[in-house]
């Protein structure tokens, strides 16, 4: 049976020491040592981008691998900078891009862009955290949505945010026992939706962050699990049961209801 509470506990109780495992394998290792010693090399956007291994290392350690083929796209984040509140990458809802040109700030810092913590060891810090989270989720989905969560929980300040995050709105839809089919309605209602039952500024919090992944691991394992009928370890650590074949009505109505205010 999946226990993503089990699994996301064994890997957060020390997460220094899982990076540094991801750290040492052998891919991760190979495509780091290279990223550190040429990312000082480029000194303008068409460099970055002319050398593949290191942009698309880039973009992967900011979890824009998906769109390392829209260089055009990615060079107006980069020439427009952060500085102007009017920039390409602050108008865009996914925070993803912001990150992305504040670590490599072109704008502001032209050929020294590359030479900054952010840019350089920042990035490959980055890099192993997402690796980290993409091989949880070779094993468990569940985990790498938890670990995604977490790590952007004190990030988000608006309902939004998460609207525009597929991952984000996976787990608080999931968490909240929401169905997936709601993302087809208003973009405002489904805001809505999330503040009238989420107090957003508990996610600055890491007690009650981690409390709302423990609420998400539970409801992910439950919907997860085979029809038998044993019962879920996962929600037995937040306080209720079911069994894998579903959760008992109660204890839905429940956890729908939990508002993770102070």
């Amino acid at each position: 049976m999946l226990s993503t509470i089990a699994d996301y506990t064994r890997l957060t109780q020390d997460l220094g020491k899982s990076m540094t495992q991801v750290a040492k394998q052998p891919d991760v290792s190979r495509e780091t040592d290279y990223f550190l010693s040429h990312i000082g090399n480029v000194k303008t956007i068409d460099d970055f981008l002319k050398d593949y291994r290191l942009y698309s290392y880039a973009m992967k350690a900011y979890g824009l691998s998906d769109m390392a083929y829209a260089k055009a796209f990615m060079r107006k984040v980069l020439t427009e900078g952060v500085t102007d509140k009017d920039a390409f990458a602050n108008k865009l809802t996914d925070t993803r891009y912001r990150e992305f040109a504040t670590a490599f700030n072109f704008a502001a810092l032209g050929a020294n862009a590359t030479s900054t913590t952010a840019a350089t060891t920042g990035t490959a810090t980055q890099y192993v955290t997402q690796t980290m989270e993409q091989k949880a989720g070779d094993q468990n989905e569940g985990l790498r949505l938890a670990l995604y969560f977490t790590r952007k929980a004190s990030t988000i300040t608006n309902a939004y945010q998460i609207l525009a995050d597929k991952a984000l709105t996976q787990v608080v839809q999931t968490a909240m026992g929401w169905s997936s089919t709601i993302s087809s309605s208003d973009i405002d209602a489904q805001a809505k939706m999330i503040t009238d039952k989420i107090d957003l500024t508990d996610f600055q919090d890491p007690t009650k962050v981690t409390k709302f992944v423990q609420r998400f691991a539970a409801m992910w394992d439950a919907t997860q699990a085979q029809s038998d009928s044993s019962t879920n370890p996962a929600l037995v650590l937040i306080g209720g049961a079911a069994t894998s074949a579903g959760l008992d009505t109660d204890m839905l109505a429940t956890l729908q209801n939990i508002r993770f205010n102070r």
